[in-house]
């Protein structure tokens, strides 16, 4: 069995959902199913008792399940482990940032350069379409990320921003005629998506599927990147929940900022590979700590 297929069984193992094993793993959902019915064929017996309403383990799929997800997370964390090792031997530390970060970032970034002159500080944009393939693939050590972050594989530290989240809308939207608005008002109107599959419920956070009295809430345009959302929120076809930064750094004509009354804080953290925490990594989280998190 081949590591890939054993990744894709062990992710269906856990979603139970072929649609959402695929979007989890970036393949397509036919390529689930050919993995699964070729480790079927390999081990003689089903794996999974499917329906048209569920997915389930069989009693030999919960078997293999319970004898492979050991092994395979003691892989993830030796090559991790050795990737992180083979950095840290060159004293230095790759941080993720989304956008104008830097600025808000700051204060931790000067406090861990001036503790530790000895390690290079390098950082690299990351998009909000692949938030954690940077941590996963050895090009970034630790990231920002806005929360929740759920990564079984992933360790979540000290906030480094608050803000409370703010809905972007172009200038001459009806909104902007109202005295308040609050998160009810966005059933009323469309949201953009992620144009590529992201965890659902890190999406959930600025694009919820239901305001907080349960009314549905419409995904429309997808987008790739904060400009293509901004295009969409000026020209009229979406409105986009967006954390406070975009107001403080991204001030473009055609767009306006409203804070509705009962928006919830958006918090971002920085976040790193449990099998690659490094000192360096270490000595970045407690410079988070010491200089407390951005608050808008």
């Amino acid at each position: 069995m081949e590591l890939r297929d054993i990744e894709i069984f062990l992710a269906l193992a856990e979603e139970l959902h072929f649609g959402r094993t695929a979007d989890r793993l970036h393949v397509s959902q036919a390529r689930v199913s050919q993995s699964i019915a070729k480790q079927e064929r390999q081990i003689g017996a089903p794996l999974f008792a499917r329906s048209s309403r569920r997915v389930e383990l069989t009693a030999i799929g919960i078997q293999l399940r319970d004898d492979l997800s050991a092994g395979y997370q003691r892989i993830l964390d030796g090559t991790r482990a050795a990737a992180a090792t083979a950095r840290g031997s060159t004293s230095t530390l790759t941080l993720g940032l989304h956008g104008p970060q830097a600025h808000d970032c700051a204060q931790v970034i000067g406090l861990f350069k001036a503790r530790h002159p000895e390690i290079e500080l390098r950082t690299r944009e990351i998009f909000f379409t692949d938030p954690f393939g940077p941590l996963r693939s050895g090009s970034a050590d630790v990231v920002t990320s806005w929360l929740p972050v759920r990564e079984p594989d992933l360790t979540v530290g000290p906030l480094v921003v608050t803000d409370p989240l703010l809905l972007m809308v172009a200038e001459d939207h009806p909104l902007t005629t109202r005295d308040t608005v609050g998160m009810e008002d966005l059933a009323d109107w469309t949201l953009p998506q992620s144009a590529v599959p992201v965890p659902e419920y890190w999406l959930q956070t600025l694009v919820p599927t239901h305001t907080p009295g349960g009314r549905p809430i419409r995904r429309g345009p997808k987008v790739s990147t904060f400009q293509e959302a901004a295009a969409v929120v000026a020209a009229g076809d979406a409105i986009c929940l967006v954390h406070g930064d975009a107001a403080r750094y991204y001030q473009w004509p055609g767009l306006r900022y409203l804070r509705p009354h009962d928006a919830p804080i958006g918090k971002w953290a920085l976040v790193w590979p449990t099998a690659g925490e490094t000192a360096a990594v270490r000595a970045l989280a407690q410079a988070a700590r010491d200089a407390g998190p951005r608050t808008g």
